[in-house]
């Protein structure tokens, strides 16, 4: 059915006007996108990638509230120091998107006391089995063959692929999302492995649903490997000195995000909807209510 620019603004206000908008229009959209944002990173000792998705300007003056919706890489490894930082953020509900395979190998989240764990795989399309094959084979040759010229590029554009055409992986966007828009839920974490492209590419639809700029949105997505850097450097220098890669460079386009993978999500998505509005309200199946009640709780009134 069609609808009218009017009727999506009395259907769910600034929301889903911007979300029917395509992204390329939304990059261009109003004087304020250009606007910097500060990010809330929660420093912790054995996590690197936890921020509060909060602060971003929106459309229409408003700001993302704080404190409400987080997002961040494994909690496996936290310390005590660290249970105790995020007790004091009143966390109610934490969604892992990690697959079996990856809490199997770094292990469960550890959690303050109270807080409710949801298990959420969303597929990385084998990324992480083939990260751990390269790795394990210790073959320069190989790892040349599965990762270089270009294939890690490639196999990740391919992974940001299946975050539009898995049904799957949607109908995990789509309660996440749902979470975050229901009270009850109480301030949320979501996560993955790293933080940075299961967890980027639903942190870039929350703030894109809430009517952030995109190019706040992007800086957000792009973070992670501020964030990350010094991390990952030392997972490379740990390869080579271990003797497990000569050439750890090979493993960089996994261990960052860049804008081309979330272009490629995008590509597909106006491909198979034609915009995010179609992704979200086909695709992901969530209504206009639910667009609102999202944009109510994080998003004071103007």
């Amino acid at each position: 059915m069609h609808l009218s620019r009017r009727a999506l603004l009395t259907a769910t206000g600034a929301t889903a006007l911007v979300a029917a908008l395509p992204p390329e229009a939304i990059a261009r959209t109003g004087p304020r996108s250009a606007r910097a944002t500060a990010i809330r990173q929660i420093p912790l000792q054995g996590a690197v990638n936890v921020r509060d998705l909060g602060g971003y300007l929106t459309y229409d003056g408003s700001r993302v509230r704080h404190g409400l919706a987080y997002r961040g890489d494994h909690l496996a490894k936290l310390t005590a120091a660290d249970l105790t930082t995020l007790a004091g953020l009143g966390l109610r509900t934490v969604v892992d998107l990690r697959i079996p395979t990856e809490v199997g190998y770094d292990g469960a989240d550890r959690l303050p006391a109270g807080v409710v764990p949801v298990a959420r795989p969303v597929t990385d399309n084998g990324l992480f089995g083939r990260l751990l094959t390269a790795i394990g084979s210790r073959d320069p040759v190989r790892q040349e063959e599965m990762l270089g010229g270009g294939r890690a590029a490639a196999f990740m554009r391919e992974v940001y692929r299946t975050f539009v055409t898995d049904a799957a992986n949607r109908a995990a966007f789509a309660a996440t999302l749902r979470d975050l828009a229901d009270p009850r839920r109480g301030p949320l974490l979501l996560h993955c492995t790293s933080g940075k492209d299961r967890t980027g590419w639903t942190g870039w639809l929350l703030l894109t649903l809430l009517g952030v700029p995109d190019s706040l949105a992007r800086q957000d997505y792009l973070a992670s490997n501020t964030f990350r850097a010094a991390y990952d450097a030392r997972v490379r220098e740990g390869l080579k000195q271990g003797g497990l890669m000569q050439n750890p460079d090979l493993i960089i386009p996994l261990q960052e995000v860049r804008a081309e993978y979330l272009d490629t999500a995008l590509e597909q998505l106006r491909s198979s909807y034609g915009s995010v509005f179609r992704y979200v309200s086909e695709g992901l199946g969530l209504e206009f209510r639910e667009l609102l009640a999202l944009r109510e709780r994080l998003v004071p009134a103007a």
